[in-house]
C-alpha cells in the first residue's frame, strides 16, 4: 500500500470520527438544555446542516474525480 492510500484512508477515518463527535455534542447539548423532541429535531437540523453540507461536498468530489 503506498502512503497517498494509507493518508486519504485515515483521512476518511478521521472526518468520520470528526462527525460522529459533533453529533454526540449535538446530541448533549439538547440533553443538558432538556429540549425536548422538537427543540432536538430543530438542533440537530440546524447544527447538523453544516457538517452535513461538507460530507455531502465530499462524496461529490469523490464522484466526479475519475
Amino acid at each position: 500500500m503506498r502512503l497517498a492510500e494509507i493518508e486519504s484512508i485515515m483521512l476518511n477515518v478521521g472526518i468520520l470520527g470528526l462527525s460522529c463527535f459533533v453529533f454526540f455534542i449535538i446530541y448533549d447539548l439538547a440533553k443538558k438544555s432538556k429540549a425536548g423532541k422538537f427543540g432536538t429535531i430543530i438542533l440537530f437540523t440546524g447544527l447538523g446542516l453544516g457538517l452535513s453540507a461538507f460530507l455531502v461536498k465530499s462524496i461529490v468530489v469523490a464522484f466526479i474525480e475519475p
